[in-house]
């Protein structure tokens, strides 16, 4: 059974975005819409955050740093969840099961990453794209939380999660992390990787590295 997680080279990355359209057309995310949107209810399973990083001499430069579901191996949304509607499969991905979930948001409320989203409105989708739907990922009903699966649909069938597959300049590396020749496993072995709020202790399988 494979181990799957996901490294990304922070200085290859130039914020492009593709991986986070790849994302919504993949797994079917509503649009929230003008006034969902003001309201900060717009559903991203995949976000690219730009963070100022200050230097010397007063010389800056802005860094961009891709934020999905970090999969933890400690995950505190599952403590949380009344229901067991959020789970961690034998890959290590952590699940949402849409039926059971009630909408209490408590699992919201406990990820340090602020990674799961709330349907607040019946998902919508402009006419012209509803013949794109991936027939592979379930539509999810109003009042459930969502969140990024590292495309399992993808990764069952040995493929890629789309948003490593679309990046132009290969900044992202996905595999199994028990498997000692993956290219994942080197660079978690051979470079200096870094992990969200470490202190935390909820062992996240997504990575970040400086490639240089």
């Amino acid at each position: 059974m494979p181990r799957w997680g996901m490294v990304i080279d922070l200085d290859r990355c130039t914020a492009c975005q593709a991986c986070t359209i790849a994302c919504r057309n993949e797994n079917n995310i509503p649009f929230a819409g003008p006034d969902h949107a003001s309201k900060g209810r717009a559903i991203f399973w995949n976000q690219v955050l730009p963070f100022k990083e200050e230097g010397e001499q007063g010389y800056s430069r802005i860094r961009f740093t891709p934020l999905p579901c970090m999969h933890c191996d400690r995950p505190s949304c599952i403590k949380v969840c009344p229901v067991r509607a959020t789970y961690k499969s034998e890959e290590g991905i952590v699940f949402q099961i849409f039926a059971r979930c009630i909408g209490c948001r408590l699992c919201m409320c406990a990820c340090p990453y602020s990674r799961r989203f709330y349907n607040w409105s019946k998902g919508h989708w402009p006419e012209i794209m509803q013949s794109a739907f991936n027939p592979d990922v379930s539509l999810r009903p109003l009042g459930v939380v969502e969140k990024c699966t590292f495309c399992i649909q993808r990764s069952r069938e040995g493929k890629y999660p789309s948003c490593v597959e679309i990046c132009p300049v290969g900044a992202r590396k996905f595999g199994n992390l028990l498997d000692p020749d993956s290219e994942i496993r080197y660079i978690l072995e051979n470079k200096r990787v870094l992990v969200l709020k470490q202190e935390l202790n909820t062992q996240p399988k997504f990575y970040y590295f400086f490639g240089i």
